[in-house]
């Protein structure tokens, strides 16, 4: 089941789910789903010189990334086939008697971008800036503003609330994330 917008308003209200800020319920609150914001922040592969990323090794993809930040009057152009990762403006904390998911926009879709390439889903028990896996498919490159509704955010049920949510009991490894965060893949405990 998925949550209608007076559901999400009396969530957010009792304080059972948070995105902050939320600076614009009548534009952000959409039938079933909340739009969320682009940050300023990105996180570039520099990846010419590199024959591959190893999976297993985290080490191997640290110097090939770096941070970008632009002042919130500019915009991030991102190229054709270029990929990035960036952050929602927005915090968010999802209960654990929810699951949540990101989609794009189809303002956004209809200009060729896609803000997850796999990463849709967000457990109970998450909370922190959600990282956008960002992708140009198109022929053209596209102007990103920082405060442009990028993603909306939909919020499911579940048949109860999770025994064991997404966070520190966990080791959940991105819980609390700030700014867009590269691949923790390295940290699984399944070597």
């Amino acid at each position: 089941m998925i949550l209608a917008d007076v559901d999400l308003r009396a969530r957010i209200d009792a304080g059972d789910i948070v995105v902050d800020p939320l600076d614009d319920y009548d534009t952000q609150i959409q039938p079933a789903s909340i739009d969320l914001r682009l940050a300023n922040k990105f996180r570039a592969y520099r990846l010419p010189h590199v024959p591959c990323i190893d999976a297993r090794d985290p080490k191997s993809l640290e110097p090939y990334t770096e941070m970008i930040e632009i002042a919130p009057n500019e915009g991030f152009v991102l190229q054709p086939g270029e990929f990035v990762l960036g952050a929602t403006l927005e915090r968010v904390k999802v209960p654990a008697d929810l699951v949540a998911r990101v989609e794009g926009r189809s303002s956004i879709g209809r200009l060729a971008v896609v803000v997850h390439a796999t990463a849709g889903f967000i457990d109970p028990g998450f909370e922190g800036q959600i990282t956008l896996e960002l992708s140009n498919l198109g022929r053209c490159a596209v102007k990103l503003h920082p405060g442009m509704r990028i993603s909306q955010i939909v919020f499911h049920q579940l048949t109860r609330a999770a025994e064991r949510p997404y966070g520190p009991g966990r080791g959940s490894k991105y819980q609390g994330q700030m700014g867009p965060v590269a691949s923790r893949i390295g940290q699984d405990r399944d070597k």
